[in-house]
């Protein structure tokens, strides 16, 4: 049948993808960890680890995990998580900026 699509066109990952995928996840959960926990850096040098090595671990998850790619479902996958980094970063983005200028206008003295 040529209008139905097959599950064996998607790779599911290897034991090799999984196993890379859980040891960089551990490795990047250990960095921060190990640096809040020894106090080694200053805070905004501490705060930008933390938020690199999150990044690096979600592209972590999403590549070797979820298989996030711009060739599966003739890009609709991509399409998607696209549309929702967008919205993520709309959304985060406008709250820390209302908390922000409400912090800086409840601001006594």
């Amino acid at each position: 049948m040529s209008g139905h699509a097959s599950h064996e066109e998607h790779s599911h990952g290897s034991v090799k993808s999984y196993v890379v995928g859980l040891i960089l996840s551990l490795v990047l959960t250990i960095i921060p960890f190990g640096i809040v926990m020894t106090g080694a850096l200053g805070t905004s040098a501490t705060v930008i680890i933390i938020v690199a090595t999150a990044v690096a671990q979600l592209l972590v998850q999403l590549i070797l995990f979820m298989h996030m790619n711009t060739k599966a479902d003739e890009g609709w996958n991509f399409m998607s998580f696209v549309f929702t980094v967008s919205i993520l970063v709309l959304v985060i983005g406008g709250s820390l900026w209302i908390m922000h200028h409400l912090h800086l206008n409840m601001m006594i003295g």
